[in-house]
């Protein structure tokens, strides 16, 4: 007890134990130099980049850059192709998610880590499979082109499908985990009540994951917004029918490499944006 009767903050009232105090409370004085230092040398490898680029910006020049024609066919098509690929994401995406958060099957280990294999193969060596499946020559292209006559590789719709082969795990990622969040018993007291699975899913399910839903798109959509190496091997790179906003940067650093900075200013708002969205899910307030 203190002098005036009260009971001391650092015991708690009546009980005399020490009150545990948050984690991190201490600041930087809690911490080890073994640690703090690499800490902050890893904060600064991760910050300075974008810094130098912020620096470094033709702020001036930058409205006029922006606004020409090829920066515009760009940046539309982009916007474009990553909501097309989001929205094919979600149609296949969700289903997916579902089989693989609600249903047992043999496998279903080895199918998630396939589903999950984009994420971790290289973006190039995605384009390349894409083209032995979808190319003219493909497994599957061969026949779209000969019974339908639709040709995938080299066109905006390829732009679509290379983008949504890199994005749609992120959305499968997601949505899965919030299914398994999310209590099976509501949809199996919807069943026994005379709804259909799919009724249930549609009325009780989705509605309890629409915030991963959520999430999972946006983080689709930002993936498929930054996609480089799938689509230049397999839709290539060519101005107003498949030259994306990350092509665009490529090929302008080899000969405007201030016309880079203002398109990479451009995706870098974006990432931002996309970040400042997720917040709830990524920063945990303090």
């Amino acid at each position: 007890m203190t002098p005036l009767g009260r009971p001391d903050t650092a015991t708690g009232p009546r009980t005399g134990r020490p009150r545990p105090r948050r984690a991190g409370a201490s600041g930087w004085r809690g911490a080890p130099p073994a640690l703090l230092l690499p800490g902050v040398v890893a904060l600064a490898f991760l910050l300075l980049p974008l810094l130098a680029l912020l620096l470094r910006a033709p702020w001036r020049s930058l409205p006029g850059r922006l606004t020409s024609a090829e920066v515009w066919q760009a940046l539309q098509l982009s916007l474009v192709s990553a909501t097309a690929a989001t929205a094919v994401s979600l149609v296949l995406g969700v289903p997916l998610a579902w089989l693989l958060a609600r249903t047992d099957f043999p496998g279903r280990g080895l199918v998630r880590a396939l589903v999950t294999l984009p994420l971790v193969l290289p973006p190039v060596v995605g384009g390349v499979a894409l083209l032995l499946a979808l190319g003219r020559n493909g497994i599957i292209g061969r026949w779209l082109d000969s019974w339908f006559g639709v040709t995938l590789p080299f066109t905006t719709a390829g732009v679509v499908v290379a983008e949504a082969f890199v994005a749609m795990p992120f959305l499968v990622i997601s949505v899965e985990g919030a299914l398994r969040a999310a209590d099976p018993r509501y949809e199996e007291a919807a069943t026994t009540l005379g709804a259909s699975r799919f009724t249930a899913f549609r009325r009780v399910t989705l509605p309890l994951i629409a915030p991963g839903v959520a999430a999972g798109a946006v983080l689709a959509w930002a993936r498929a917004l930054g996609e480089f190496g799938a689509t230049i091997t397999f839709a290539g790179n060519f101005p107003g029918r498949t030259q994306t906003m990350p092509l665009a940067v490529y090929l302008a650093l080899q000969s405007e490499p201030e016309s880079a900075l203002s398109l990479s200013l451009v995706l870098l708002a974006v990432s931002i944006a996309v970040l400042a969205g997720l917040r709830n899910r990524w920063m945990v307030p303090s």
